[in-house]
């Protein structure tokens, strides 16, 4: 079995920055495990006016201005999804829904099915939307017909940060990610590469 045996898209929007560094660890951490890894981000649908008068929001803006925007072929090259977005009301952002919502063609087609899906989410205060954003993202998950792989509580410091649905964490552009964050976002791409081994090679072609 060669070393990277699998192929995990990291599809995630970010605004001010955090989703997007939680992003670029679950990336990392997806090709320490064996993976070959496609990080993308979600189309911006917000006017320029709005971006410019957040600092923040410009920044990250900038600095992830090189990374490709998602496409309907990374979906298809994927043999594992990990969707991250911020929450919004308790919800999964415009930016990224707007993705999701363009994928019409290639699910009643069933191209998505049976794929390993997972997601990660960040908020401003502490229970945000969280876990009602990772619950709102994974209904599309169900329609997929697609395998979530959560992190659960598989693992000793999962009863730390105390989220079974995904890796999450409170802050904004001031609040960097602490060691529950980064542990958490290791945890859930090495789990999500080890089943996604599991299933493409377990599984016989008349599966």
């Amino acid at each position: 079995m060669p070393v990277h045996d699998v192929h995990v898209a990291v599809i995630y929007y970010s605004s001010t920055g955090t989703v997007a560094e939680l992003a670029r660890l679950i990336a990392d951490a997806a090709e320490h495990a064996g993976a070959d890894v496609r990080l993308r981000r979600a189309a911006e649908l917000a006017p320029q006016t709005a971006i410019d008068a957040n600092p923040a929001w410009a920044a990250n803006a900038a600095a992830t201005a090189d990374i490709m925007e998602a496409t309907h072929e990374d979906m298809l090259w994927a043999d594992a999804v990990i969707f991250g977005t911020p929450t919004r009301f308790g919800n999964v952002t415009s930016q990224l829904k707007q993705y999701l919502d363009t994928l019409g063609g290639l699910w009643q087609q069933g191209r998505l099915a049976d794929k390993v899906y997972s997601g990660f989410t960040a908020s401003a205060t502490k229970h945000g939307g969280q876990e009602s954003t990772l619950l709102a993202l994974y209904q599309t998950v169900h329609h997929f017909g697609g395998i979530l792989v959560t992190p659960g509580y598989t693992d000793p410091a999962k009863f730390t940060d105390g989220n079974p649905y995904g890796t999450s964490h409170v802050g904004g552009p001031n609040t960097p990610l602490d060691d529950e964050a980064r542990t958490a976002a290791r945890i859930q791409a090495e789990r999500v590469v080890k089943f996604t081994k599991a299933i493409k090679h377990g599984l016989s072609p008349a599966s």
